[in-house]
C-alpha cells in the first residue's frame, strides 16, 4: 500500500484510534477510577472488529487476530465485571 493511497490514511487513522485504546488501557493499570472506561473501549474496539471480521465473510488473513479477540473477550469480561463492582 502506497502512501498516496487512501486506503493508507485509513489505516494510520486505525492505528493512531488503537494506539488510543492502548493508552486508556495501560493507564487503567494504575488509576482505579478509568478502569470502567478502559473496559468499555476495549470492547467496543474488540466487538467491532469481530462483527466486521464475520460480516466480511472471515477473511484468512485475519483469522489469527479474530481468534486472539475472541479468546480474550472472557478475560475482558472478566476484568469489565470487576472494575463495576468495585
Amino acid at each position: 500500500m502506497a502512501p498516496a493511497d487512501p486506503a493508507f490514511l485509513l489505516v494510520q487513522h486505525r492505528a493512531a484510534l488503537f494506539a488510543c485504546v492502548v493508552v486508556v488501557c495501560i493507564w487503567a493499570i494504575f488509576d482505579p477510577g478509568v478502569r470502567r472506561l478502559a473496559a468499555v473501549v476495549a470492547a467496543v474496539s474488540m466487538v467491532s472488529f469481530l462483527v466486521l471480521f464475520w460480516s466480511s465473510g472471515a477473511p484468512a488473513s485475519l483469522r489469527s487476530i479474530a481468534l486472539v479477540d475472541l479468546a480474550a473477550l472472557p478475560l475482558l469480561i472478566a476484568a469489565g465485571c470487576l472494575a463495576y463492582r468495585a
